[in-house]
Protein backbone atom coordinates (compact mmCIF):
# COMPACT_ATOMS: atom_id res chain seq x y z
CA UNK A 1 0.00 0.00 0.00
CA UNK A 2 1.05 3.57 -0.56
CA UNK A 3 0.14 6.01 2.15
CA UNK A 4 -0.09 9.70 2.79
CA UNK A 5 -1.62 11.66 5.66
CA UNK A 6 -4.43 14.15 5.96
CA UNK A 7 -1.90 16.80 6.97
CA UNK A 8 0.11 16.12 3.80
CA UNK A 9 -3.04 16.38 1.69
CA UNK A 10 -4.09 19.60 3.42
CA UNK A 11 -0.67 21.17 2.74
CA UNK A 12 -1.51 21.01 -0.98
CA UNK A 13 -4.78 22.93 -0.55
CA UNK A 14 -7.40 20.41 -1.72
CA UNK A 15 -10.76 21.63 -2.97
CA UNK A 16 -13.15 22.21 -0.09
CA UNK A 17 -15.82 19.76 -1.34
CA UNK A 18 -13.37 16.89 -1.77
CA UNK A 19 -11.75 17.65 1.58
CA UNK A 20 -15.06 17.61 3.43
CA UNK A 21 -16.09 14.41 1.67
CA UNK A 22 -12.87 12.66 2.71
CA UNK A 23 -13.11 13.83 6.32
CA UNK A 24 -16.73 12.68 6.52
CA UNK A 25 -15.81 9.27 5.09
CA UNK A 26 -13.07 8.92 7.69
CA UNK A 27 -15.29 10.21 10.50
CA UNK A 28 -12.87 13.03 11.28
CA UNK A 29 -13.20 16.76 11.83
CA UNK A 30 -9.62 17.81 11.06
CA UNK A 31 -6.32 16.70 9.58
CA UNK A 32 -3.84 14.49 11.40
CA UNK A 33 -0.65 12.54 10.74
CA UNK A 34 -2.19 9.07 10.81
CA UNK A 35 -1.30 7.00 7.73
CA UNK A 36 -3.98 7.08 5.07
CA UNK A 37 -3.97 4.58 2.20
CA UNK A 38 -4.47 6.12 -1.22
CA UNK A 39 -6.97 3.37 -1.93
CA UNK A 40 -9.09 4.79 0.89
CA UNK A 41 -9.15 8.15 -0.91
CA UNK A 42 -10.15 6.29 -4.08
CA UNK A 43 -12.99 4.53 -2.27
CA UNK A 44 -14.18 7.73 -0.60
CA UNK A 45 -13.76 10.38 -3.30
CA UNK A 46 -13.19 8.64 -6.61
CA UNK A 47 -10.38 8.40 -9.11
CA UNK A 48 -9.85 12.08 -9.83
CA UNK A 49 -9.32 13.01 -6.18
CA UNK A 50 -7.15 9.92 -5.65
CA UNK A 51 -4.93 10.98 -8.55
CA UNK A 52 -4.83 14.53 -7.19
CA UNK A 53 -3.66 13.16 -3.82
CA UNK A 54 -0.56 11.65 -5.42
CA UNK A 55 1.03 15.07 -4.86
CA UNK A 56 0.85 14.34 -1.11
CA UNK A 57 2.86 11.12 -1.35
CA UNK A 58 6.49 10.92 -0.24
CA UNK A 59 8.59 8.71 -2.46
CA UNK A 60 7.11 6.17 -4.87
CA UNK A 61 7.94 8.39 -7.84
CA UNK A 62 8.51 5.30 -9.98
CA UNK A 63 5.03 3.93 -9.29
CA UNK A 64 3.45 7.33 -9.88
CA UNK A 65 5.25 7.72 -13.21
CA UNK A 66 4.34 4.20 -14.32
CA UNK A 67 0.70 4.80 -13.47
CA UNK A 68 0.70 8.11 -15.35
CA UNK A 69 2.25 6.44 -18.41
CA UNK A 70 -0.40 3.73 -18.24
CA UNK A 71 -3.09 6.45 -18.20
CA UNK A 72 -1.50 8.18 -21.18
CA UNK A 73 -1.53 4.93 -23.16
CA UNK A 74 -5.19 4.35 -22.27
CA UNK A 75 -6.07 7.88 -23.37
CA UNK A 76 -4.32 7.35 -26.69
CA UNK A 77 -6.25 4.11 -27.25
CA UNK A 78 -9.53 5.86 -26.51
CA UNK A 79 -8.79 8.72 -28.87
CA UNK A 80 -7.50 6.39 -31.60
CA UNK A 81 -10.97 4.88 -31.70
CA UNK A 82 -12.39 8.37 -32.12
CA UNK A 83 -9.70 10.67 -33.55
CA UNK A 84 -9.42 14.02 -31.85
CA UNK A 85 -7.10 17.01 -31.82
CA UNK A 86 -6.87 16.55 -28.03
CA UNK A 87 -4.74 13.37 -28.05
CA UNK A 88 -1.48 15.28 -27.70
CA UNK A 89 -2.66 17.79 -25.06
CA UNK A 90 -4.00 15.00 -22.84
CA UNK A 91 -0.76 13.03 -23.10
CA UNK A 92 1.39 16.11 -22.56
CA UNK A 93 -0.82 17.20 -19.69
CA UNK A 94 -0.29 13.91 -17.85
CA UNK A 95 3.41 13.91 -18.66
CA UNK A 96 3.71 17.47 -17.33
CA UNK A 97 1.79 16.51 -14.22
CA UNK A 98 4.17 13.64 -13.52
CA UNK A 99 7.27 15.71 -14.26
CA UNK A 100 6.06 18.44 -11.93
CA UNK A 101 5.31 15.87 -9.21
CA UNK A 102 8.81 14.47 -9.39
CA UNK A 103 10.34 17.96 -9.56
CA UNK A 104 8.19 19.20 -6.68
CA UNK A 105 10.50 17.54 -4.19
CA UNK A 106 12.82 20.49 -4.77
CA UNK A 107 10.55 22.95 -6.56
CA UNK A 108 7.66 25.20 -5.72
CA UNK A 109 4.32 23.40 -5.41
CA UNK A 110 2.84 26.01 -7.76
CA UNK A 111 4.53 24.15 -10.64
CA UNK A 112 2.71 20.98 -9.66
CA UNK A 113 -0.59 22.81 -9.35
CA UNK A 114 -0.12 24.44 -12.76
CA UNK A 115 0.70 21.10 -14.38
CA UNK A 116 -2.34 19.55 -12.70
CA UNK A 117 -4.54 22.39 -13.95
CA UNK A 118 -3.17 21.93 -17.47
CA UNK A 119 -3.95 18.24 -17.32
CA UNK A 120 -7.50 18.90 -16.12
CA UNK A 121 -8.11 21.41 -18.92
CA UNK A 122 -6.78 19.00 -21.54
CA UNK A 123 -8.80 16.15 -20.09
CA UNK A 124 -11.98 18.22 -20.05
CA UNK A 125 -11.45 19.17 -23.68
CA UNK A 126 -10.98 15.51 -24.61
CA UNK A 127 -14.04 14.51 -22.58
CA UNK A 128 -16.12 16.86 -24.73
CA UNK A 129 -15.29 14.68 -27.75
CA UNK A 130 -16.24 11.30 -26.26
CA UNK A 131 -19.52 10.11 -24.82
CA UNK A 132 -20.57 9.39 -21.26
CA UNK A 133 -20.06 5.64 -21.66
CA UNK A 134 -16.46 6.15 -22.80
CA UNK A 135 -15.75 8.49 -19.87
CA UNK A 136 -17.20 5.98 -17.41
CA UNK A 137 -15.12 3.19 -18.94
CA UNK A 138 -11.92 5.23 -18.71
CA UNK A 139 -12.56 6.18 -15.07
CA UNK A 140 -13.31 2.56 -14.16
CA UNK A 141 -10.12 1.37 -15.86
CA UNK A 142 -8.07 4.09 -14.16
CA UNK A 143 -9.52 3.18 -10.76
CA UNK A 144 -8.76 -0.50 -11.24
CA UNK A 145 -5.18 0.23 -12.31
CA UNK A 146 -4.83 2.67 -9.38
CA UNK A 147 -5.84 -0.13 -6.98
CA UNK A 148 -3.34 -2.48 -8.61
CA UNK A 149 -0.43 -0.05 -8.52
CA UNK A 150 -0.96 1.79 -5.25
CA UNK A 151 -2.75 -0.88 -3.26
CA UNK A 152 -0.05 -3.53 -3.51
CA UNK A 153 3.19 -1.61 -3.11
CA UNK A 154 5.23 -2.30 -0.01
CA UNK A 155 5.94 0.83 2.10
Amino acid sequence: MIYTTLNAIREHLPCEDGWKKLLKHLGKKKADDKRLALTTVLKSNGIEDAIWCLRAVEGHDREICLYALWCIRQGKRLVRARPSPFTIPVSRGWAGYVAAHVASKSADSAALAAAGDAWVAARDAAWAVVGDAARAAVRAAQAEQFRKVFGRVKP
